[in-house]
This record gives C-alpha cells, sequence and structure tokens, in this order.
C-alpha cells in the first residue's frame, strides 16, 4: 500500500509540464486524480491513460482557470466522479514577459484570475468537501521572492500574492486539520522553459547547483506535502529552485 492510497487529488493544469508530473507522482502514490486543461484534450488524456494504466481512476476536465465557474465545477465534476478530494493542486499558470510600459491591463487581470482567483475558488469549492487530513498545495515560483531581472513584474506579483493567498488559507483551515502550503519552482525543463533555450544558460549563472531542475522535483516536494510527511507543515512556502533564492 502507497501513502496515498484511497485519497483523491484534482490537479489543475495538469496536462503538461510541471502538472503532469505531479498528477502521475501522485497516482503513483495511490491516488486517484483529476486533472483540468485548456487546449490540449489529447495531451490531457494521454496523462489520463497513463494513470489508469497504473491502475489508478483518472478524470480529465476542460476547464479555464480564468473562468471561476469553471473552476469551481471541476472541483464538482471531480467529487462527483472520483467520490472525494482530499488533495488540491492548483498549479495552473501562464507567464506574462513584457516591459512594464507594454503591459496591458487585461494581463495583468489575466495572470491575476488564474494565478490568485482560480486558487482561491478552487479552495473555497474543495474546502466544503475535504475531510481532516486535507491537503492544499499551490504551485508559486521563485520570482514571487527575487526576481533576477526586469519585464517579470506582472508575473511576480501574482506568485507573492498566492503565498499569501496559502497563508491565510492555512490559517481559516487549520482548525479542521486541512494543510495549505505553496510550492516555488526555480528554472524547472519544461516545454514553457526548456533547459536549451537562448535564457537557459543565463538562468543557470544564478543556480548555486548549477542545473536545471525537472518536473519531478517538484513532484516529489508536492507528494511529501500530499502524504504522511506533510501533516505538520501547513503555511509555508517551500522553494525547489536548486538555490536560486539563495
Amino acid at each position: 500500500m502507497t501513502q496515498l492510497t484511497g485519497k483523491t487529488a484534482l490537479v489543475t493544469g495538469g496536462s503538461r509540464g510541471i502538472g503532469a508530473a505531479i498528477a502521475r507522482r501522485l497516482a503513483r502514490e495511490g491516488a486517484d486524480v483529476a486533472l483540468t486543461y485548456v487546449s490540449s484534450a489529447e495531451r490531457a488524456g494521454a496523462v489520463a491513460a497513463a494513470i489508469e494504466a497504473g491502475g489508478r481512476r483518472a478524470l480529465a476536465i476542460a476547464a479555464d482557470s480564468a473562468d471561476p465557474q469553471a473552476v469551481a465545477a471541476a472541483v464538482e465534476r471531480t467529487v462527483a466522479g472520483l467520490g472525494r478530494i482530499d488533495i488540491l493542486v492548483n498549479n495552473a499558470g501562464i507567464f506574462p514577459y513584457e516591459p512594464l510600459e507594454a503591459v496591458a491591463l487585461e494581463t495583468f487581470d489575466r495572470a491575476m484570475a488564474i494565478h490568485v482567483r482560480a486558487a482561491f475558488v478552487a479552495a473555497q469549492a474543495a474546502a466544503r468537501h475535504m475531510r481532516e487530513g486535507g491537503r492544499i498545495i499551490n504551485i508559486g515560483s521563485c520570482l514571487a521572492e527575487r526576481t533576477g531581472g526586469p519585464n517579470m513584474t506582472v508575473y511576480a506579483a501574482s506568485k507573492a500574492a498566492l503565498t499569501g493567498l496559502s497563508k491565510g488559507l492555512a490559517q481559516d483551515l487549520g482548525a479542521r486539520g486541512i494543510t495549505v502550503n505553496v510550492v516555488h519552482p526555480g528554472p524547472v525543463d519544461t516545454d514553457m522553459n526548456p533547459a536549451d533555450a537562448d535564457a537557459a544558460d543565463a538562468q543557470r549563472q544564478g543556480l548555486p547547483l548549477g542545473h536545471f531542475g525537472s518536473a519531478d522535483d517538484v513532484a516529489a516536494m508536492v507528494a511529501h506535502l500530499a502524504g504522511e510527511g506533510g501533516r505538520f507543515v501547513t503555511g509555508a512556502a517551500i522553494s525547489v529552485d536548486g538555490g536560486f533564492s539563495a
């Protein structure tokens, strides 16, 4: 028996990159997993199929995290389809990267909607169903604490706000035995930030370990927090960033 046997998780933005790695890792730990996606039903279906091939149940849900009704509905579909929700991972995200003068207000609003409002809506909806021992894990960014360069004001602000949200939720839900934490990935080799991109060398120079991490590195921390090892960790912001924030 693995540590998450009998548990059900919802991972937003779970069709690729860090989200897909988290969904697969939680399933390997014994959880049934629902995941949301926006653009690629094929990718989401492939992740769900891999989970089911490993003997767990999976559910792929089309839901844009910019739409609060879709986010709340995804939680309800998880409960209806898989019977419960024990673990919520708010992972869906975008990466606005523009000079300050060029940023449209719509860009700011969308980043806040996806990174902050969606996490709030999902947590609020999930908390109505969660039992003692529930876990909410928000995926932030090392850029929430140190940007290291220009053009990331909106992204950094939204991820910093997610840290504050996580701490508030930890206070609100602690009496019910539900933990809430935020994990801050650093440079991770994904299709959104490939380790062989033009800007990768500059990122590596800021890493004491000298190399990019993998999506599985982040998934391992999420699995730890979701399992028995996370039972006395709440309100924490944990960096998985190769020392970027050191």
